[in-house]
C-alpha cells in the first residue's frame, strides 16, 4: 500500500482538461494515504490529516491554481471549489463521447489494437460523467459493426459465446498475430515459387561449372 500512495500522477492544470481524470486520481491517493475522509462533508479529519491533504492536493495543482488558492486552507473547501469552477466540463465531454461511441465501429480500425484504445478512453470518459458501458454494451458494438465481408468470421465469434470483452479482444489478438505470421510467410515464399537453392548447394554447383 505504501508504494500505491507514491504514485505520481499529471498536475491539474489551469485549462481544467484533465480534471475529471485528475479528480479520480487524487481521490484514490488520498484514500491510499489514509486521507480520503478530508475531502467528505461533514468530515471528522484532524488538522494534522488536513494539512496533509492540502500540502498533498497543493503538489498536484498547475502553479497559478496554487497562487490562486493560495489563501485557501482546507482540504474540502479546495476540493469544492475545484470541482464548482471545472464540473462544467461534463457536459462538452459527455455529449462527444456519446458522439464518438455512437459511431464507433471496429471494421474502420487496421488493428485490433487501436480499436481496442479507442474503447477504453471513450468508455473511461463516459464513466467519469456517470454513465457505465457494460461488457454487453461493448461485445455487441464491437460484434455487429465487422466489415460486410467477414459476415461468416463475426458469425463464428458470436457463436462462440463471449460474455466478456476482455475474452473476444483476447481472441481476435491472438488471430490478428497468427494472420501476420501467414502472410510474412507468403510474402517470403509466395505459392507456387520454389523454393530458394541451399547455400552449400549453390557453391557446390558452382564449383562443378568451373571444373
Amino acid at each position: 500500500m505504501s508504494n500505491l500512495s507514491k504514485l505520481e500522477f499529471v498536475a491539474l492544470e489551469i485549462s481544467g482538461k484533465n480534471y475529471l481524470s485528475w479528480v479520480l486520481d487524487a481521490e484514490i491517493h488520498l484514500t491510499a494515504k489514509g486521507l480520503g475522509d478530508c475531502i467528505i462533508k461533514g468530515n471528522k479529519a484532524s488538522s494534522q490529516d488536513k494539512a496533509k491533504s492540502m500540502i498533498f492536493l497543493r503538489h498536484y495543482l498547475d502553479e497559478s491554481l496554487k497562487v490562486e488558492y493560495l489563501t485557501v486552507k482546507d482540504p474540502l473547501e479546495l476540493w469544492i471549489c475545484l470541482n464548482e469552477r471545472y464540473d462544467h466540463l461534463k457536459a462538452t465531454v459527455l455529449p462527444r463521447a456519446r458522439y464518438e461511441w455512437m459511431h464507433l465501429r471496429f471494421q474502420d480500425y487496421k488493428t485490433v489494437i487501436e480499436y481496442n484504445f479507442v474503447v477504453f478512453r471513450l468508455t473511461s470518459q463516459l464513466k467519469l460523467c456517470g454513465e457505465t458501458i457494460k461488457d454487453k454494451d461493448i461485445l455487441e458494438k464491437t460484434l455487429t459493426t465487422f466489415h460486410a465481408s467477414n459476415m461468416i468470421l463475426q458469425q463464428q465469434y458470436r457463436e462462440k459465446g463471449f460474455q466478456k470483452y476482455s475474452e473476444l479482444i483476447s481472441c481476435f489478438l491472438v488471430a490478428e498475430q497468427h494472420n501476420d505470421l501467414l502472410m510474412k510467410n507468403h510474402e517470403t515464399r509466395p505459392a507456387g515459387s520454389a523454393p530458394l537453392p541451399e547455400a552449400h548447394g549453390v557453391d557446390a554447383h558452382s564449383q562443378s561449372e568451373i571444373r
